[in-house]
């Protein structure tokens, strides 16, 4: 029977290795352990992880600025997509922003991520066409 749970450091290197997997997700240096142990600390109890047969078959970062939510770097190993995991680990996550007062939460897709635009887009949600994100590196390389 699938588990979901809190996400802990405990289960860094089995989500590192799943999201090696997932094509569609990019990984940074803020993906490393000391980042990841940051955004934990940062947002506790929000970030989760699917466990079947003891084996992490999903996960799911989330977190929130006190007004919305964001949802990052989900992933389902390719063997157990279509059971429901993801979905879980996001009802999961959008329950527990609820509790915190966040009701409104965001995700980026890679603009060449078409799996995952439609996935998101089936969910209900919306594309944005109003904005778009700039970002900026103020040190630790172009890999930050």
């Amino acid at each position: 029977m699938m588990q979901v749970r809190d996400m802990t450091m405990a289960d860094h290197c089995a989500v590192m290795a799943l999201w090696r997997e997932v094509p569609g997700l990019t990984l940074r240096d803020a993906d490393g352990p000391e980042a990841v142990a940051r955004y934990l600390a940062r947002n506790p109890g929000l970030s989760a992880v699917a466990v079947l047969d003891g084996s992490l078959v999903g996960c799911i970062l989330c977190g929130h600025d006190g007004r919305r939510g964001y949802l990052q770097h989900l992933a389902v190993h390719p063997d157990h997509r279509r059971q429901g995991i993801a979905k879980a680990l996001i009802q999961r996550c959008l329950a527990r922003l609820q509790e915190v007062g966040i009701y409104k939460s965001h995700v980026d897709v890679l603009v060449d991520n078409a799996a995952g635009m439609q996935y998101w887009e089936g969910l209900g949600w919306q594309r944005r066409s109003d904005i778009l994100r700039y970002s900026f590196v103020s040190g630790g390389g172009e890999n930050a």
